[in-house]
């Protein structure tokens, strides 16, 4: 185990499968496990050939395309480590993530990104473009030297300690922390993805969510590949309600992952403009962010999977404890299911392993754990502490093992010394009729030092109030657990990978309460 690489894992799968399909873009490609691998190859030895080698950052800016599955790939084979970036970045953004990672190169589409391009050019990092014109053409790929020797890249080894991807957390802070993780990282966590439930080369997916997160990367198309199944990916470049469950049928998925809020996209859509047929799904997965059991029971009934939510992190590589397949266990609502191939605890502030039912901070080990943040010892020496890695979540685990979340540290809720747990009343709130999506969260409060607030987007056609909204909290939660105010609107704000953050909530309904009293979250 020590020895694996992702590269050596995806290798052995080409062998294993050459002519079954691993990437398939409707109307434009199917390419076999294959011909992938020899793409890749000659992508590599591309890059070797201008300079990029072990150790040189590659940023990579794409939408989910094909070419980016082949130049991520190849720059990890070519040694070097990929930073993945958002394409909708600011100018501002992508000089910070070029200029935090170091990166010596920008690969970009043909079509380029003019901030990206801004950023690189002003910090002196070339670009290159990168295109795929069919299944069975090499790689176009604009880079000075395009002479490229095979044997370059055949005689050279990827190591398990290589690091091969470089992400920035998302995370509460207001400085995003710097994630290297290594080759022995990626093929743990494909493996633990491909163990919990049970990836075969007879699998296939549509990714529906962005590749320069670790939820789509890894869950989605890294471990579908090193399981030798097949993957789709959105002509549009990116998830779309309306071709979704056209591309599910086509490539007869087994299975999708998605973050909640894309969940709940798919739901209103069958709920208002239903598909004629469904493929039969093995399991739908959820994970990012906390799975309301109200839609986790409206899923399972609109498309008749089992329903799994999951745990992660970026520093885990992603993957951390998941609900399992049915045949392995029961699933349970409100819960992220057991650990998966890493040892979990739960410790409380002094470092002390707590008993089933007792709240304490969500601490990991294992061979998929990050062994660090870059250049931020300050953020290590609070991250590793007692020889765990600490998650920074509270939550508990119940008598059967499984992980209940109770919230992020920094975001349950004090009022007046009673700690709230905002994915609590998350719950009881998605579980209305009229209620199509719901974030709550804590704002200043001269009385209690924090007040419980939530903002809702109500369903279409209804006619929902607060008071009404308050009523029905009343129903299953204590008084001093109710929303004292309800903020209505037609959309929340999300991250880039469709996850709703409390923080940034926060901030966008306080700055409409005209008080100079408030302070800004995360600071």
């Amino acid at each position: 185990m020590e020895s694996l690489t992702l590269t050596e894992l995806l290798k052995q799968v080409a062998g294993e499968f050459p002519h079954r399909l691993a990437v398939s873009v409707p109307g434009k490609f199917d390419i076999t496990h294959y011909k992938l691998h020899e793409v890749i190859e000659l992508a590599a030895s591309r890059l070797l050939a201008n300079g990029i080698g072990a150790g040189d950052v590659v940023a990579l800016t794409f939408p989910n395309t094909i070419e980016f599955v082949i130049m991520f790939l190849a720059v990890i084979r070519a040694r070097a480590t990929a930073a993945p970036l958002n394409p909708a970045y600011t100018t501002e953004e992508f000089e910070f993530y070029l200029s935090d990672s170091e990166s010596k190169l920008l690969l970009t589409s043909i079509e380029g990104n003019s901030s990206a391009q801004a950023a690189a050019s002003k910090l002196n990092i070339p670009h290159a473009t990168a295109t795929l014109h069919d299944a069975d053409s090499e790689l176009a790929l604009s880079l000075s030297q395009q002479d490229s020797d095979l044997n370059s890249v055949s005689k050279l080894t990827n190591e398990p300690s290589d690091v091969a991807l470089f992400l920035h957390t998302s995370g509460t802070t207001s400085r995003p922390k710097g994630v290297p993780l290594t080759q022995f990282n990626l093929a743990s966590s494909v493996k633990n993805v491909k163990s919990v439930y049970k990836l075969t080369e007879s699998d296939a997916t549509v990714l529906v969510l962005p590749l320069f997160h670790v939820h789509g990367l890894i869950a989605g198309l890294l471990s579908s590949l090193g399981a030798g199944a097949a993957v789709t990916l959105p002509s549009a470049g990116r998830f779309s309600a309306s071709t979704f469950w056209q591309d599910m049928n086509k490539y007869k998925a087994t299975w999708y992952t998605a973050v909640p809020t894309i969940h709940q996209i798919i739901l209103d859509r069958h709920l208002g403009n239903p598909e004629p047929v469904y493929p039969k799904l093995r399991f739908i997965r959820s994970c990012s962010a906390s799975l309301a059991p109200a839609i986790l029971a409206r899923l399972e009934e609109a498309f008749g999977a089992p329903v799994l939510e999951a745990y992660a992190m970026t520093e885990a590589t992603h993957l951390m404890a998941s609900n399992p397949l049915p045949e392995n266990g029961p699933h349970k609502a409100g819960s992220v299911g057991r650990p998966v191939g890493q040892e979990m605890v739960i410790l409380d502030e002094n470092g002390v392993p707590q008993v089933a039912n007792v709240n304490g901070e969500v601490c990991i080990r294992g061979p998929n754990v990050t062994k660090g943040y870059k250049n931020n010892p300050e953020a290590n020496k609070s991250a590793f502490r007692f020889g765990w890695f600490h998650t920074g979540d509270l939550g508990y685990f119940d008598r059967d093992g499984y992980l209940h979340l109770v919230g992020r540290i920094k975001e349950l809720i004090n009022r007046g010394g009673e700690k709230i747990s905002p994915i609590e009343v998350d719950a009881v709130l998605l579980s209305h009729p009229d209620v199509a999506q719901e974030v709550a969260f804590g704002v200043p409060d001269d009385k209690y030092g924090e007040e419980v607030n939530c903002a809702i987007v109500p369903r279409e056609g209804s006619n929902v109030d607060e008071a009404e909204v308050q009523r029905f909290c009343k129903k299953s939660l204590a008084a001093f657990k109710v929303p004292k105010r309800v903020f209505f609107t037609d959309a929340l704000p999300k991250t880039a990978s469709g996850k709703i953050q409390r923080r940034i909530v926060a901030e966008h309904f306080l700055a409409q309460i005209s008080t100079a009293k408030v302070p800004k979250f995360g600071a």
